[in-house]
């Protein structure tokens, strides 16, 4: 395991931060199947995606959990931009990446993420048919949750003040250094309206798993490009790849979960429910997040193995 650093293919004035994982009696001479690992909205490489990146490793795969351009350890301003085509491509400029290693197999490489970085990995399958399996952790399509609400309660036209609310951030932004901001989970624990959520206030804020480099909100400029975002746009037709799709039996975001694995093109996809499990315990419950492994390492295993046969057959 080791940190590295690499420009982002998109934007040359980024460099993106990653944490980088080998398998144990790596051996550089040797190719191996790589599996990309996307953060949740508000998180960073040593939460949640460090974690199932470190157990991913263990299971045979070189892994890389990396920081989002404008968060985290990557460069980019204004910081704290939550952009989730910026997002969606940052997925593929980590593979770009990956494809100039030389014990990286560019013919078995995965992707998975947790919360929304699973929906941005899914958008990314969706246009990079680099990416040969897919894996989602308490998916959340930012663009929907944001939308219609937590529980899928909540009507498209309701989220309008939330564009004239990005709209008019862009304003102030662009008359002041001092950008607007948004929380992406509770700031404080009286701000939280269920205990799900309180957990997200916990998970980012207390010594639970807080980390100086994830401060939990995004600008709020970012509500115009979230509002009218579908991470899963074209997945009727274009996310082909195999699919393993991994939610709690209790998670208020499970729909999310659900609605990937119906849109989903793939012929080969499936949906394992972790029971008992909330959205925020598949992030570091450890026995829940153990069961998410158990899962999600045979299916990498399996897919990426088979996809040089799938490669040729197309």
């Amino acid at each position: 395991m080791g940190k590295i650093s690499f420009t982002n293919s998109n934007n040359p004035e980024i460099t993106m931060s990653a944490v980088i994982n080998f398998p144990a009696g790596f051996d550089e001479n040797r190719q191996y199947p790589a599996i990309v690992v996307s953060h949740p909205g508000g998180g960073v490489k040593e939460q949640t995606a460090g974690t199932y990146a470190r157990k991913l490793a263990e299971a045979g795969f070189v892994t890389i959990a990396y920081d989002a351009s404008y968060q985290g350890e990557s460069g980019g301003e204004p910081r704290q931009l939550e952009n989730p085509y910026i997002r969606t491509e940052d997925v593929s400029a980590v593979i770009d990446y990956l494809t100039t290693l030389a014990y990286i197999d560019q013919t078995r490489i995965g992707a998975m993420g947790i919360c929304a970085g699973a929906g941005y990995t899914a958008n990314a399958a969706i246009q990079d048919r680099r990416i040969k399996a897919v894996g989602t952790v308490s998916a959340v399509n930012i663009g929907s949750m944001f939308r219609n609400g937590w529980e899928n309660n909540v009507k498209d036209i309701d989220a309008l003040p939330y564009i004239e609310a990005g709209s008019n951030a862009r304003t102030a932004d662009a008359a002041s250094a001092q950008k607007g901001q948004m929380p992406l989970a509770p700031l404080k624990e009286e701000d939280s309206p269920n205990e799900e959520l309180r957990q997200a206030w916990e998970y980012y804020h207390t010594p639970r798993a807080e980390c100086p480099t994830a401060p939990g909100f995004a600008t709020l400029r970012s509500l115009n490009q979230i509002i009218t975002y579908d991470a899963y746009h074209m997945a009727e037709v274009y996310l082909t790849q195999p699919l393993q799709v991994v939610a709690g039996s209790k998670a208020g975001s499970k729909w999310m979960s659900d609605d990937l694995l119906k849109r989903a093109a793939s012929r080969d996809k499936s949906l394992h429910v972790v029971e008992g499990a909330n959205h925020m315990e598949l992030y570091d419950g450890e026995k829940y997040v153990d069961e998410a492994v158990s899962v999600l390492a045979p299916f990498f295993t399996r897919t990426l193995e088979g996809s040089v046969a799938r490669a040729a057959a197309e």
